[in-house]
């Protein structure tokens, strides 16, 4: 593969920037604050972690971005804004146009994303078909040319075999060929190693990274796995129930997360070769979307507010600050309020 996308990109200009963007679903139940007021950053060539529970709001995240969203979810505010252009003013021809060959995503599932009734070498070959304008003959070679890349053995054979003839790691593979078949400057991978064993995660991963780096594509990687997180990103963001909590380069958050949320997920990664008798868990569960705290959503299950008699989480929710470099975190222990001194101060102080 070789580059083709934007080569002159500003320093100062990033890839993408996603700002207070609210994506809610209006249910029979009442609406669902899925993603509320996210704020998030991609620069060119680099890989974001995306980090948290399932049903914080991750995937949705990303279906916002690619405005691929289906009823009754409804982007409600907020702006996206992909090289300088505004995805959400864009027409659908024209994000048509966008997705695939400036912007790709890899779902969770690849057997369900595949098409069952064509073959996986006219499935990678439509890319260059509808995108290119290249005859079928032509598109077939680069096809089965990206299944050798993405390391599919024998691959002019099993160009001609349909998904549900190939494993979930082998269909995978072909996710990430029809996803990258277009030099995209920007991938975003939702959970892209569900449902596979660890050896092949770890192969898929290692090629999501290797081929990223080879045609300079940013990757927005979406999992609640932090190990996969600390191998992967540059830098990481947690969320947490339609809120980003904190977002650091991935040493530094490994180093010293500030957010006790962030903090509890780490603390309850297995170590190898530490005996323990139980797990560390996080107490009590996710807030129901529609029926969301007052103050900090993590309020309710957070042993940091106790500690600390923190009342005020209980009442306002805490603004997302900087406390040191490129180190923000949403947090009462970090940032002060009216009458009331900040519990952890910080050389990064109450920057926004």
């Amino acid at each position: 593969m070789t580059q083709t996308g934007s080569s002159d990109h500003t320093a100062l200009q990033p890839l993408l920037q996603v700002k207070d963007l609210r994506t809610h679903f209006f249910t029979r139940d009442g609406v669902v604050q899925a993603v509320d007021g996210v704020d998030l950053t991609i620069q060119h060539n680099e890989i974001i972690g995306l980090v948290g529970e399932s049903g914080c709001g991750k995937s949705v995240t990303a279906l916002s971005i690619m405005r691929l969203l289906d009823h009754p979810g409804r982007i409600v505010s907020g702006e996206v804004t992909f090289d300088g252009t505004s995805i959400l003013d864009l027409s659908e021809r024209e994000m048509v146009d966008l997705r695939g060959s400036r912007i790709s995503m890899i779902f969770q599932q690849p057997q369900s994303s595949l098409n069952p009734i064509f073959s996986v070498g006219e499935q990678i070959a439509e890319m260059f078909q509808i995108h290119q304008g290249m005859h079928k003959a032509a598109a077939l070679d680069k096809a089965i040319s990206l299944l050798c890349e993405v390391g599919i053995p024998d691959a002019s054979t099993r160009a001609k075999s349909y998904p549900h003839q190939m494993s979930g790691g082998q269909a995978q593979r072909v996710m990430i060929a029809i996803a990258l078949a277009l030099n995209p400057e920007l991938l975003i991978a939702d959970e892209p190693t569900t449902a596979l064993d660890v050896t092949v995660q770890a192969q898929i991963l290692d090629l999501i990274r290797d081929l990223s780096r080879r045609i300079n594509t940013a990757v927005l990687l979406i999992t609640h796995e932090l190990g996969v997180i600390a191998e992967m990103a540059d830098r990481v963001a947690v969320m947490y129930a339609g809120r980003i909590l904190e977002t650091a380069h991935t040493k530094d958050l490994f180093a010293k997360s500030s957010h006790p949320y962030t903090q509890g997920l780490i603390n309850s990664i297995p170590v190898l070769g530490k005996v323990e008798k139980r797990l560390n868990v996080i107490p009590g569960s996710v807030p129901n979307l529609v029926e969301l705290p007052d103050g900090c959503r993590f309020a309710p299950r957070c042993q940091a507010r106790r500690e600390y008699d923190l009342e005020i989480c209980n009442e306002q929710e805490p603004d997302l600050v900087l406390i040191g470099n490129g180190h923000k975190v949403r947090c009462w222990l970090h940032q002060s309020s009216e009458g009331r001194q900040v519990p952890l101060a910080t050389d990064g102080g109450n920057e926004s």
